[in-house]
């Protein structure tokens, strides 16, 4: 029996984050909907463009810089903290 390799094709496409205009769908949709909450919430077109134009550009870098780090933020919340010994705080106990 020989022990032959097996060859799979992987596509790039695959593994790359579903972005719009270069920015993580998740985080370009937020944007696009705090720009229109401003809209609506100022009647005013400047605050909602200035709204979703500063979160565009801070969604960017963040993407830019690390793609999954909106998984990882929102998954956060799901796992307990992990046990820190130097917090711990001593407990006194009396004898009567």
């Amino acid at each position: 029996m020989g022990t032959e390799r097996e060859m799979h094709r992987v596509y790039k496409a695959i593994h790359r984050p579903l972005t719009v205009w270069g920015v993580d769908r998740r985080l370009f949709f937020l944007a696009l909907m705090m720009g229109g909450a401003m809209f609506n919430l100022f009647y005013s077109f400047l605050a909602g463009v200035l709204t979703f134009g500063s979160l565009f550009v801070f969604s960017r870098w963040s993407t830019q810089h690390d793609p999954e780090m909106l998984r990882i933020l929102l998954s956060s919340s799901r796992f307990r903290a992990r046990y820190d010994a130097a917090k711990h705080t001593p407990v006194r106990v009396e004898e009567s």
